[in-house]
């Protein structure tokens, strides 16, 4: 007991323009523009296409003019919800009011592909408007550098996982014919049906297809619902939607880093560190052995990050509900990650650390440190939320985020969400969990880990927010999973992080 430990982190800086560091990145894109604001390959102004329906476009059009000057923010709140100034003067780049290319979809035809019955046909033909019109757009002569897919709100209801169509056109399959389908086995309805056998081997949810569908075209996608676009929201929103200056914040935010431009970087990250998540995903359903896929994530220090697909095989124990590599699949997982580095930023490494959701056994730990040879120390750490651990805090709020306890050498609790005091608010809905951190292999200094994985909240440039609950490593593992392995026709999936937020 007498080593446990009770502090709290400051919240980590991020560096933006002029070399500068600020906490808060919407403090920082407004005082200071972007990090590479000063760099000759930073882009100066986006060229951008729009796939949508009439209505969709007329929205992101309405929303392109709306963000070239400032919006007001929530006047209830204005630290919570600040305003924003303007998509050139926060990024110092152009966003042009005319996209380069611009595709309608027939929303007609959308609509009866959104509403038959069979859930693979409907999210494959959805999927297959949207692809056919992000193929013209990569055929032309014009650089586009991020495409914007408008989604009407009857795609975002009807094409997801446990999405439900009662009255459509079309057949209806029952569990066990679709899961023949899903093994290329049409049984006695190939006949009556004229659609792609392959439909049944993709994700029906839209997103997931749409982002493995698209990536042989190297473009990054920013899917966006309609109702996003709204430019005015009430208080009767069936949505919820946060003020406009939130939602311009957060997507410009992350079409400006999908476009090229890095919008931060971490002020405290060490040279010669990256941080790897590992995620996996079950493949089948048989329950005595199911089949499963890993992936891994590499994240650097300015932030951006790179994937790599490992193995299918049998990770999956269903007595003991983990997933576990064997030592071989393990350091082929992560050559092929440190490869795909080497390929494409190739700056000397000296230590890995790999944070997965479950825990990592000494054989997976062999192979990781196999692939990474006598340079490169590996460090093993599990990084979950528990449950059973609450911290109260006398008042009306929440502990504090950035609140750290060390428990031993080896474990420690932190509390990634809480009270933030420079909002002077608390931004969620219910009671702070805390991440549990356990070095479960190699030797690190645990308070070092944790403000490591404490900065890692800050990096997560598909919104603009002063820090989340989870790290980018554990956050989009599950993310990139989703897209990778539930899209098994996927040959050669793209090395690039931004190919699949």
């Amino acid at each position: 007991m007498n080593n446990q430990v009770l502090e709290c982190f400051d919240e980590p800086l991020l560096e933006f323009g002029l070399g500068q560091f600020v906490s808060n990145p919407k403090d920082g894109l407004s005082l200071f523009g972007p990090f590479d604001d000063q760099k000759p390959e930073r882009p100066k102004s986006i060229s951008y296409g729009v796939i949508g329906t009439k209505n969709g476009i007329v929205a992101f059009k309405s929303f392109t003019h709306a963000i070239q000057n400032y919006i007001a923010g929530d006047v209830k709140n204005p630290v919570l919800w600040p305003g924003y100034p303007g998509f050139e003067a926060v990024f110092n780049c152009a966003w042009p009011t005319n996209p380069s290319m611009e595709k309608e979809l027939d929303d007609l035809k959308l609509t009866k592909h959104a509403n038959h019955n069979d859930a693979f046909i409907r999210t494959a033909e959805v999927c297959r408007m949207y692809g056919d019109a992000i193929r013209q757009c990569k055929s032309s002569d014009k650089k586009i550098d991020v495409l914007i897919c408008i989604v009407p709100e009857m795609i975002f209801t009807n094409c997801r996982t446990k999405s439900k169509v009662e009255i459509g056109q079309g057949l209806s399959l029952s569990k066990d014919e679709a899961k023949l389908r899903q093994n290329g086995q049409m049984g006695f309805l190939e006949q009556y049906d004229p659609y792609d056998p392959d439909d049944y081997k993709y994700s029906i949810d839209f997103r997931r297809q749409l982002k493995a569908r698209a990536m042989e075209h190297d473009i990054p996608l920013q899917i966006i619902r309609e109702t996003t676009l709204r430019l005015v929201s009430t208080d009767d929103d069936e949505r919820g939607l946060t003020a406009l200056a939130d939602r311009a914040w957060n997507l410009t935010t992350t079409l400006f880093y999908k476009a090229g431009g890095q919008p931060w970087k971490l002020a405290n990250a060490r040279p010669g560190v990256c941080y790897i998540g590992i995620s996996f995903r079950k493949t089948d359903n048989n329950p005595q052995s199911p089949s499963a896929c890993c992936a891994a994530q590499m994240f650097l220090d300015n932030g951006d990050g790179f994937v790599f697909r490992g193995q299918d095989g049998r990770w999956y124990s269903p007595e003991k509900k983990i997933f576990h590599l064997t030592r071989e699949a393990a350091k082929t997982l992560l050559e092929g990650l440190l490869k795909t580095y080497r390929e494409l930023d190739g700056r000397p490494l000296k230590e890995v650390f790999i944070h997965c959701h479950s825990s990592i056994d000494a054989e997976e730990y062999k192979g990781y440190c196999e692939a990474a040879g006598k340079d490169i120390k590996v460090t093993g750490i599990r990084v979950r939320k528990d449950p059973g651990t609450r911290a109260l805090r006398v008042g009306r709020y929440p502990v504090l985020r950035g609140c750290f306890w060390k428990v031993s050498e080896k474990t420690g609790f932190l509390w990634g969400s809480g009270f933030k005091t420079q909002l002077g608010t608390y931004d969620g809905a219910e009671i702070p969990l805390p991440l549990k951190i356990d070095i479960q292999h190699g030797e690190a200094d645990i308070r070092q880990v944790a403000l490591d994985i404490f900065g890692l909240t800050k990096l997560n440039y598909n919104a603009c927010k002063l820090g989340e609950s989870y790290p980018v490593t554990i956050r989009f593992s599950k993310m990139v999973g989703e897209v990778l392995v539930t899209n098994p026709l996927v040959k050669n999936p793209s090395p690039k992080f931004k190919m699949y937020i």
